[in-house]
């Protein structure tokens, strides 16, 4: 598997220097998703459909940024 290279901050990174969110980068077959703070790190890698799936749970059990944030740890 070949790295990305067209990474994208969430818009909710804030100010400063934006490494408090995650990435997100996006092909026709994959979307993959890295911790800003860390990107060397481990990559979560889903199909388009795994991806919608993923979302929609995050945004119901997480229905706030706060939320989310503690759900990432």
């Amino acid at each position: 598997m070949t790295t990305p290279t067209n990474w994208r901050k969430s818009s909710y990174s804030g100010g400063g220097d934006g490494n408090n969110c995650v990435e997100i980068a996006t092909s026709s077959t994959r979307i993959r998703i890295r911790d800003s703070k860390a990107p060397a790190n481990a990559i979560l890698t889903f199909r388009p459909e795994a991806f919608a799936t993923f979302l929609n749970t995050v945004k119901r059990r997480h229905s706030t940024v706060t939320d989310f944030a503690r759900f990432r740890g």
